[in-house]
C-alpha cells in the first residue's frame, strides 16, 4: 500500500500559497495560472474583446458627434479599451492581488519619493522650464483640442509601460542568476517554509536552488509588479511637474502674455474664476509638459545608475524573496 503525501508538508504547501496570494504572486499557486492561462484562450478572450470593442467604437462615434471633435473617437476608444484589458486582467486574468500588493507596497514606500526627486526633478525642471517659457510650446499645446491632447498624453504613457515591460524582465532575470543555499536561507526566514528551507539545504540529496529560474506567467507576475510599483513613483514625480507648472504659470504668466504665445485674444483665454492667469491653455501645456516628463523620468529611473540604485534598492529583497520562496515551494511539492 503506498502512502499519499506528508499532512504536514501539504499543510506548509498551503500556508505557502496563501503567502504568495498576500504577497502579490498569484501565479505562483497552481491553480491560479491555470485559471489565468484558459483565461487567454481565444473562447474566452475573444468574446469579452469583441464586447469591449463594440462598446468603444460606439461610444467613440457617439462622443465625437456631440463633441464634434473627429479626434474624441480614437482617443475615447483607446481608453476604453485600455480600462477593458485592466478590468480583464483583474477579473479574470486573476491579477487583481498582483496589482493590489504592488500599490500598497508603492504607496508604502513613498519615504523614498523625497530622495528621487532631489536626483531626478532639479535637472528636469531646469530643462522642461525652458520649453515652458517658450512660445512655440504654448501654441503647440493650445492648439491641440481635447482629443488629441488626450492621444498624446495616452501614447506618452505607452511608451514609457512599453519600455519598461521591454527592460525590467532583464532584473527579474539577474536576480535568480545567483542562487545558492545562502540566498534561500535569507529569502525564507520569516515565510511559512522557513523550517523546510533549513531541512531541504542540510539534505544532500536536495537541490532546491535547481528550481529557481522563473519562467512563463511566474516570471510576467513578477514583471508586473516592477511595472506597477515604478509607474506609480514616475507618475507621482510627474504629477509634481503638473502642480509646479500649474502654479508657476499662475504667478507669471499674464493674460496679455499667453495670448500673445498661444496666439489668441485675450477674450478668448479661458481662466478659472477670481484666477486670471490660470487658464485652459495653461493647463494643456503643464499637462503635455508632465506628460513628456513622465517618459523621461521612466527612461532615466530604469537606464541611470544613480537612479535604479535608489528604486531597485526598495524592490530587491522582494524580489529575492519571492524568488528563493518559490524555488523551496516547488522543490517541496516535488518531494510531496
Amino acid at each position: 500500500m503506498t502512502s499519499g503525501p506528508d499532512p504536514s508538508a501539504r499543510a506548509t504547501l498551503a500556508a505557502t500559497e496563501r503567502w504568495f496570494l498576500d504577497h502579490g504572486l498569484s501565479y505562483f499557486v497552481p491553480e491560479e495560472r491555470h485559471a489565468a492561462r484558459e483565461a487567454l484562450r481565444p473562447r474566452r478572450f475573444l468574446p469579452a474583446a469583441t464586447l469591449t470593442v463594440a462598446l468603444a467604437v460606439g461610444g467613440g462615434v457617439v462622443i465625437a458627434w456631440l463633441s464634434e471633435e473627429l479626434t474624441a473617437a480614437p482617443a475615447f476608444l483607446l481608453t476604453a479599451g485600455l480600462l477593458g484589458a485592466v478590468a480583464y486582467a483583474l477579473t479574470s486574468l486573476r491579477a487583481r492581488p498582483i496589482i493590489r500588493w504592488a500599490l500598497h507596497r508603492a504607496l508604502g514606500s513613498l519615504r523614498t519619493l523625497l530622495p528621487m526627486m532631489s536626483r531626478a526633478l532639479p535637472l528636469l525642471l531646469l530643462f522642461v522650464t525652458f520649453l515652458f517659457i517658450n512660445a512655440e510650446a504654448w501654441e503647440l499645446s493650445a492648439s491641440l483640442d481635447p482629443g488629441t491632447l488626450w492621444l498624446v498624453v495616452l501614447l506618452f504613457g505607452l511608451l514609457a509601460v512599453g519600455f519598461l515591460l521591454v527592460r525590467l524582465p532583464e532584473e527579474v532575470d539577474r536576480t535568480d542568476d545567483d542562487v545558492d543555499d545562502a540566498f534561500l536561507l535569507r529569502a525564507c526566514a520569516g515565510t511559512p517554509l522557513d523550517e523546510e528551507c533549513r531541512t531541504l539545504v542540510a539534505d544532500p540529496s536536495a537541490d532546491p536552488a535547481s528550481y529557481a529560474t522563473v519562467t512563463g506567467f511566474e516570471r510576467w507576475n513578477l514583471v508586473l509588479v516592477l511595472v506597477v510599483m515604478q509607474a506609480v513613483q514616475v507618475l507621482l514625480l510627474a504629477g509634481t511637474v503638473l502642480l509646479f507648472f500649474l502654479l508657476f504659470g499662475a504667478l507669471v504668466m499674464e493674460p496679455e502674455t499667453q495670448a500673445g504665445w498661444t496666439g489668441m485674444k485675450v477674450s478668448e483665454i479661458r481662466n478659472l474664476p477670481y484666477l486670471d492667469h490660470v487658464s485652459v491653455a495653461l493647463f494643456q501645456v503643464s499637462l503635455f509638459l508632465a506628460a513628456f516628463s513622465n517618459l523621461y523620468l521612466t527612461v532615466s529611473t530604469v537606464t541611470d545608475e544613480a537612479y535604479r540604485e535608489q528604486f531597485f534598492s526598495t524592490v530587491l529583497r522582494e524580489l529575492e524573496r519571492a524568488v528563493g520562496v518559490r524555488a523551496v515551494y516547488l522543490a517541496l511539492r516535488d518531494r510531496a
